[in-house]
């Protein structure tokens, strides 16, 4: 083992201190091969955090698209009588399930409908509703309103009067 003299020490007394056998480039490995290999997982999560793809959804799946009956049955509502459906129905999901409905119909049917789907529902507020503008609002959860035997957990409708005849109602029910 080689020794090193300490400062001020000579041959005439002085102690000498072991020299360290540490090998630095061995440091450097161990420290830098954990970045090699967390850097192409940190550079895929930002590619799929920060992708352009709009049809992606909450759990990052892409929307699909479905037949309305089947979006409005999973909240445990029917297509009105004299709708038309907008754009497409989707569904979208992985663990959650998401799906939603547009539609427009007679604007004097919509507290009809609201009323035979929902008995027990409170009544649908008016204005401004958790962020979103719409003429009427409904949210609604097991535990207020939504029949017995619906899959969704919660259902939100939001109506717009789009003129003095007709209605949009837009549509969603989901798991949490």
């Amino acid at each position: 083992m080689a020794r090193t003299p300490v400062a001020g020490g000579g041959p005439q007394g002085g102690t000498e201190v072991p020299r360290g056998r540490t090998r630095w480039w061995r440091v450097a490995a161990l420290v830098a091969l954990p970045a090699l290999v967390l850097l192409p997982l940190l550079v895929a999560f930002v590619g799929i955090v920060f992708s352009e793809d709009d049809d992606r959804g909450e759990g990052g799946r892409a929307s699909e698209r479905v037949p309305c009956a089947e979006a409005l049955a999973f909240g445990g509502a029917v297509l009105p009588a004299g709708a038309r459906p907008t754009g497409g129905c989707t569904v979208q999901g992985f663990q959650d399930i998401h799906y939603s409905a547009a539609f427009r119909m007679p604007r004097t049917g919509v507290q009809d409908w609201l009323i035979h789907t929902y008995p027990d529902a409170p009544q649908p507020a008016a204005g401004f509703c958790a962020g979103e503008a719409a003429d009427l609002c409904l949210d609604l959860n097991h535990a207020e309103g939504l029949p017995d035997g619906v899959e969704a957990h919660v259902v939100r409708v939001r109506v717009v009067h789009e003129d003095a005849g007709t209605a949009l109602v837009r549509f969603t029910a989901f798991t949490t």
